[in-house]
C-alpha cells in the first residue's frame, strides 16, 4: 500500500495539477559554505566596469561575451578579461552563440507608434565572423518581433536562447497572458535554418516545444523561463530555470525519439536528488554544464552558486551574501568558473581548489 501511495503521489507531481509545495528553507548559509571536500577559490583580479550585467558567455572562438545590461552594450573580452570592444543594444540579457559564430541576444528596441515611443522585447542574431569580429561593426538583425501580432504585446519578454550542434536554436519567453492554448505567452520557441529557393539561408521559425504547461507547478513547465542551456554535443537535452511559481525551478528535460513519440520529457525524477527537491532554488536565473556535464545553476534570491552531477547529487555549492549579490549568470571553460555578481556590478572568477597547480 505505501509503494502505490507513493507512485500515486509522483503522478499527481508530473501532470502539474498541484498547487506549490512548502519545504524548509534550502538556502546556502550566509558567507563561504561548502558542500564536499574542495573549495571553489576566487582569482584575482576582480573584473569590473559594469552596470548590472545579466548574462555571460564562452563562445567558440573562445572569446568571453557578457550582456552589460543597465550600459547597453554586449561586451567582448578575451579570456584574460581584456575588453575587445562592444555593441550598442538595448538592455541586453541573454547571450547564446551558434557554430558559425553569429551571436544570439535577447535584448530590446525602441520605435515610434503614432508618434509614442514604445519598448519591445527583441531577440538579435549579430554575423561576428563577416566583421572579423570587430563587435562595434556588426549589424543587428532582427529575428522577434515579428509579426504585426508581436507588436500588439509589449508585455511579451524574451528571455533565454540556446543553440544546438546544428545551428538551431531555441528562445523562451515569459508573459501574463496563458489562457490561450494555441499561443500562451510562456513557452520555449523553435528555430531552424532553411535554404530558400535563391540559395540564402534564413533563420525560420518552426513553433514551439509541445508538451509544456505555460503555468505549470510541476515538471514539464515553461511557468515563467529565465534561462536555456543546451549540451556541448549532438543531444538536444536542455536544462530550464524557471521563477514562476514551480516547486522544481531547474529541470533537465530530455529529448527522446521512438516509434511512439518524439519530443521532452524529465530526466531526472522529483525527490530522489538534491537537484529534484522541493523548493531548492528561489529564483534561479540561469545554468551552465562543465565537461563532464556537471550542472551549475545561480541563484539570484540566493545569492549562490549550486552544483550538481549529471544524477542531480549536490557537489560544492557555495555563496552567500558575504561574496553574491543577485548572481544571474554562470559560464564554464577550461577549469573556471564566470559568476555574473549582478547587483555588485562586476564579474567574479572561480577554480576547484583541486586544479590549482
Amino acid at each position: 500500500m505505501k509503494k502505490i501511495l507513493i507512485l500515486a503521489f509522483a503522478v499527481f507531481v508530473l501532470v502539474n495539477c498541484t498547487d506549490k509545495f512548502n519545504a524548509p528553507d534550502n538556502s546556502v548559509d550566509p558567507g563561504y559554505v561548502v558542500i564536499g571536500d574542495t573549495v571553489y577559490v576566487q582569482q584575482n583580479p576582480i573584473w569590473e566596469g559594469f552596470n548590472k550585467p545579466k548574462d555571460i558567455l564562452v563562445g567558440h572562438e573562445p572569446f568571453l561575451y557578457v550582456a552589460d545590461t543597465d550600459n547597453d552594450r554586449v561586451v567582448m573580452m578575451d579570456l584574460s578579461g581584456r575588453v575587445l570592444g562592444s555593441k550598442s543594444v538595448k538592455r541586453p540579457i541573454a547571450l547564446a552563440q551558434d557554430f558559425k559564430l553569429n551571436l544570439i541576444v535577447c535584448a530590446q528596441f525602441d520605435t515610434l507608434i503614432n508618434g509614442n515611443q514604445v519598448t519591445y522585447s527583441a531577440v538579435y542574431k549579430m554575423d561576428l565572423f563577416s566583421v572579423d569580429h570587430q563587435i562595434e561593426n556588426v549589424k543587428l538583425k532582427r529575428l522577434l518581433p515579428k509579426s504585426s501580432f508581436d507588436f500588439l504585446r509589449t508585455d511579451r519578454v524574451y528571455t533565454g536562447v540556446c543553440v544546438f550542434s546544428d545551428n538551431s536554436f531555441f528562445v523562451s519567453r515569459t508573459g501574463p497572458s496563458n489562457n490561450n492554448i494555441i499561443d500562451p505567452d510562456n513557452g520555449i520557441f523553435i528555430f531552424a535554418q532553411k535554404r530558400k529557393s535563391n540559395g540564402s539561408v534564413v533563420d525560420t521559425l518552426m513553433g514551439r516545444v509541445p508538451l509544456l504547461e505555460p503555468e505549470g507547478t510541476g515538471l514539464m513547465s515553461s511557468n515563467k523561463i529565465s534561462s536555456l542551456t543546451s549540451f556541448n554535443d549532438s543531444r538536444r537535452d536542455i536544462i530550464v530555470t524557471l521563477i514562476g511559481n514551480n516547486s522544481f525551478k531547474s529541470q533537465w528535460l530530455r529529448f527522446v525519439s521512438t516509434a511512439d513519440f518524439t519530443g521532452y520529457e524529465n530526466n531526472l525524477a522529483p525527490f530522489y536528488s538534491r537537484l529534484m527537491e522541493i523548493n531548492r532554488f528561489g529564483k534561479p536565473e540561469d545554468a551552465s554544464l562543465d565537461d563532464r556535464n556537471n550542472i551549475f545553476v545561480a541563484d539570484a534570491e540566493k545569492d549562490s552558486i549550486f552544483k550538481f552531477n549529471s544524477f542531480g547529487d549536490e557537489m560544492e555549492s557555495f555563496g552567500g551574501p558575504a561574496i553574491f549579490n543577485a548572481p544571474h549568470a554562470i559560464a564554464y571553460f577550461d577549469k573556471t568558473l564566470y559568476v555574473v555578481d549582478t547587483n555588485n556590478n562586476r564579474i567574479l572568477r572561480f577554480i576547484l581548489s583541486t586544479d590549482i597547480d
